[in-house]
């Protein structure tokens, strides 16, 4: 009897430890969880908070097919194999840049928007991963209207994001609401053109109260946001400058579609380019400034979350993948 009372006050005494344990833990602040998702990267730029969230996980069925000059796709695989790249279609990747700024939500482009194919659309389902609705999003910057960086803006109809202006530059509205838009530098499918205009015509319709064309150098939102004349892939597309303090983050969009053809020869240009020498000169314009001055950039079409410097190596440029820093 003894034995068994000895071992009931220790019950007793352990239990009373531990529940004035687990009171004192729950009056401690909880740790911040660390943030992780498999298509949704955190990152800072000065003191803004920005996510970089992955739309899309597809391939470029053409291959080299696609670039240009013809003459010179010998050299580009040659600089794919030296690289250890892989023969065949090309990857495409559609990184979306989003910025909180306090009450504000800056979404640079939106993607391919919601469809029924799951390997792409991803972007809505990304924000809500990070607490973002449709409706919270206050800012759109579009830099260019083709559909994966267009669509995204419109779902069943209806602005994506009611509650957001969309900027782009008033060259671009221009083209594509010309009577007759003008492809005839472009190496593009000359079949796909009358969709994809008719396409864009439609979405434009849709957005047109939320629209806010500007001229090239227009700074917003305090000068948190420049908007860039970059022409060449399309007449109005543009680049975007972020910052905040000391920090700046020059958004490229399709500067570049690829993470090594662009940068080892700039003069190599892809058949979605609307005028190629254009696109060229404007390409090694940003590539001279930003190696220049150690620019830290990030690519819509690089290798996801798209973050890093451009470099120069040999005759050309590299582009330097910035380490992941999960938060």
């Amino acid at each position: 009897m003894e034995d068994l009372s000895r071992r009931g006050f220790v019950g007793t005494a352990l239990a009373g430890m531990a529940a004035l344990t687990a009171k004192a833990a729950a009056q401690q602040p909880a740790e911040p969880k660390a943030f992780r998702d498999p298509f949704v990267y955190r990152f800072k730029i000065g003191e803004l908070e920005a996510f970089s969230i992955s739309d899309c996980d597809l391939r470029l069925g053409e291959g080299l097919d696609l670039m240009w000059p013809v003459e010179e796709r010998p050299k580009m695989k040659e600089e794919m194999v030296r690289h250890g790249e892989r023969a065949g279609p090309l990857p495409l990747y559609v990184n979306i840049l989003v910025v909180r700024s306090g009450s504000d939500v800056l979404l640079f482009d939106a993607g391919f928007g919601k469809g029924n194919n799951p390997k792409m659309g991803w972007l809505q389902e990304g924000l809500a991963a990070v607490g973002i609705s449709p409706d919270q999003v206050t800012a759109g910057f579009l830099s260019h209207a083709h559909a994966d960086h267009l669509n995204g803006f419109v779902h069943q109809g209806k602005p994506a994001f009611p509650n957001a202006v969309v900027y782009l530059l008033e060259e671009e509205l221009a083209f594509w609401r010309a009577d007759k838009p003008d492809f005839s530098k472009s190496k593009r499918n000359q079949n796909q053109i009358p969709g994809m205009i008719k396409e864009v015509r439609g979405h434009f319709d849709t957005l047109q109260e939320k629209l806010r064309p500007v001229k090239d150098g227009t700074e917003v939102l305090g000068g948190l946001v420049r908007i860039e004349s970059a022409p060449g892939h399309t007449d109005g597309h543009a680049c975007f400058r972020i910052r905040s303090g000391d920090a700046e983050l020059l958004h490229l969009m399709d500067l570049a579609h690829h993470h090594l053809l662009m940068f080892a020869d700039p003069n190599w240009t892809i058949a979605f380019d609307h005028d190629p020498v254009v696109a060229v000169a404007t390409r090694k314009k940003y590539w001279t400034e930003v190696t220049g001055k150690h620019t830290r950039c990030y690519g819509f079409h690089l290798p996801w979350p798209g973050l890093g410097h451009i470099v120069t190596e040999d005759d050309g440029y590299r582009w330097a993948t910035e380490a992941w820093a999960w938060g």
